[in-house]
């Protein structure tokens, strides 16, 4: 089985309804996002899935993101806006656009350099 991870990342402000902290009121990342994709197929070329590809794929995720705020963005109009529900809703997103010949295995969302959730399916 091949593996396949890609980074992206976008600027967006958020606020936490409920949390019982500085993050209830609005504020900002740069968020860093990882997706790992696997197959075990190759194409004639050799390669699994093309690194560009899934950039690409990802890229399209994340425009929708780039420089706004979360919550007033769907599905976070509705949903809390936390890292846990972006890396889901991120993963979801991916599963049904990157090509049938891969499966995606997992999302990295760092909302700073030091902090990072992981959805894995």
């Amino acid at each position: 089985m091949y593996q396949l991870t890609v980074k992206g990342h976008f600027d967006a402000a958020h606020a936490l309804a409920g949390y019982p902290g500085e993050c209830r009121e609005l504020h900002g990342h740069t968020w860093d996002v990882e997706v790992t994709v696997e197959g075990s197929e190759l194409d004639e070329v050799g390669i699994v899935y093309d690194f560009k590809t899934l950039k690409e794929d990802l890229g399209a995720v994340l425009d929708d993101y780039d420089h706004g705020y979360l919550n007033e963005v769907a599905p976070f109009d509705e949903v809390n806006p936390t890292a846990e529900n972006l890396a889901r809703v991120i993963f979801e997103s991916l599963g049904s656009t990157v090509d049938s010949r891969v499966k995606v295995v997992e999302v990295a969302v760092w909302e700073s350099p030091v902090a990072r959730i992981t959805y894995r399916g």
